[in-house]
């Protein structure tokens, strides 16, 4: 029989000190060595640990994307800027290299060096039509992570030839 009341009392004590572990609070919360939920301490730098990464990496393609949607600004802008130019010149040969010119200079650092490509896609020169060029061009979209992928980007600029400008004879 006492046999039988300390095996009671061993598992009462048992459930006691498991329950205190656990902090549901059944028997009373026993205080072992200072805090009842002693499995919390230290885990919410385990969740640092392993979100920071985590956040940083998307932090870095936020910015790599924001780099390809600049790119991508900076195609269109030359090609707008690059029609206007060679718009106002008086024939089609000083109109390419102008375009050229300025499409070179809103480009500079956007496009990876020797990827720029300037095609005139109107026919004539004649005044009052419109000049258009395609200029196309490889950015570097995500070389802030580290990685070599380039994005090819086109762009479509049209500007009218004024209809009063006079030819060179």
């Amino acid at each position: 029989m006492a046999a039988a009341g300390a095996e009671a009392r061993v598992r009462t004590r048992y459930a006691r000190w498991l329950d205190a572990l656990r902090g549901d609070g059944l028997h009373g919360d026993v205080v072992l060595g200072g805090d009842a939920r002693r499995g919390d301490h230290g885990i919410s730098t385990i969740e640092v640990v392993v979100l920071a990464p985590i956040m940083i990496l998307f932090i870095l393609v936020l910015v790599a994307f924001g780099q390809l949607v600049d790119g991508r600004g900076a195609v269109d802008g030359a090609a707008r800027d690059a029609a206007r130019a060679g718009s106002l010149q008086r024939d089609q040969g000083s109109a390419m290299q102008q375009a050229r010119a300025a499409a070179e200079a809103d480009l500079d650092g956007t496009c990876v060096s020797g990827t720029l490509e300037i095609h005139q896609l109107s026919g004539d020169f004649a005044p009052g039509s419109l000049y258009t060029l395609r200029i196309t061009c490889q950015i570097r979209g995500l070389a802030s992570l580290g990685l070599d992928i380039r994005k090819t980007i086109t762009s479509q600029g049209s500007a009218p030839l004024d209809p009063y400008r006079r030819a060179v004879s």
